[in-house]
């Protein structure tokens, strides 16, 4: 099974917010081998031509290349019969020399990420009494701190998402990142939860709502994706808990990873020297990166985002524009 975002029901998702999805699947013996979710998205200002692109895809056995290469034929074809002027990938594999010049051998090029390229894991397949020794000290405190100054934990349902996107609103404002729309919060929980593939976990104090996030689930993988806290009771660390009920829901649910979803690029570049606590950088995701460091998992950093080019000069327009915004 591949990555949340190759998912039918991610496909679902971007399809209501202007994307339509293509699944495209190779087989061999009756076995399939290789696939691809494809998302294309008209230009804003030339609606004839669209953006080809697909999110921690394609899956593809290297060892398998007559396979390969003809899944990615595939892929050209349909992207050309779309008028993409671009094809952008972002594989769900691990930062190597051998896979860069592998997809560069087939005519891609080192392009823009969207998906962050460096992410922490969470090892599941231990027991929840080793996941939490191996957190860092302040975080396993804070964790029980949470519990102790009367923060609880609940399932959140359809009802607690207008609540939870005004939170995500504060959360943005504070941090400084973009938020989606309410309506595409909603749509994720309506098309991922039915299925059990989403939960939304909700901290409160005296009956009060302070913070929230939304885990996915995905086969043997799970994501942090979301997250959002009020001003107010901070200093009662809803989050710790939080994160804290959402690794022991995943692992119920026989996930062998929790993927905590993006962290500074220059972390996953040279681990070793970010490995001890960074008290001296600030902003972007670098408070990020303090807090989900402290639950102890591995830094994993992804190949990164390749483009194959049908139209240079339109790419090169898009890619400029798209840098700007």
């Amino acid at each position: 099974m591949g990555h949340l975002l190759q998912s039918w029901q991610w496909g679902q998702l971007k399809a209501a917010f202007g994307w339509q999805a293509v699944r495209m699947g190779a087989e061999d013996e009756g076995h399939l081998v290789a696939g691809a979710q494809v998302l294309f998205r008209p230009l804003p200002f030339f609606p004839s031509f669209s953006i080809a692109y697909i999110p921690k895809g394609p899956v593809l056995d290297f060892g398998h290349q007559e396979m390969a290469q003809a899944l990615l034929s595939a892929i050209h074809r349909l992207a050309r019969q779309k008028g993409a002027i671009l094809l952008k990938i972002e594989p769900e594999l691990p930062d190597s020399p051998t896979v860069a010049r592998q997809w560069q051998s087939w005519g891609f090029r080192p392009g823009r990420t969207i998906q962050p390229r460096s992410t922490i894991h969470i090892d599941l397949q231990a027991d929840l009494d080793e996941i939490l020794a191996r957190m860092k000290p302040k975080t396993r405190y804070n964790v029980r701190l949470a519990e102790r100054k009367g923060v609880l934990v609940r399932e959140g349902t359809a009802g607690d998402l207008p609540l939870f996107y005004r939170l995500m609103k504060v959360t943005g404002k504070r941090d400084g990142f973009a938020v989606h729309s309410q309506d595409y919060y909603e749509t994720a929980y309506r098309l991922f939860a039915p299925p059990g593939l989403l939960r939304l976990f909700l901290a409160t104090y005296q009956d009060e709502i302070i913070a929230g996030l939304m885990v996915f689930a995905f086969g043997r993988q799970a994501w942090y994706l979301y997250g959002a806290s009020s001003d107010k009771e901070r200093h009662r660390m809803p989050n710790h808990l939080l994160q804290w009920e959402s690794i022991c829901w995943a692992k119920k649910q026989g996930c062998l990873t929790y993927d905590l979803w993006g962290i500074p690029d220059e972390v996953g570049a040279e681990p070793e020297k970010y490995k001890n606590t960074v008290t001296d950088r600030q902003g972007g995701l670098w408070g990020v990166y303090r807090f989900k460091q402290g639950f102890g998992g591995q830094i994993v950093r992804y190949i990164g985002a390749y483009d194959y080019i049908y139209r240079p000069t339109l790419a090169w327009l898009y890619n400029k524009v798209a840098a700007w915004w």
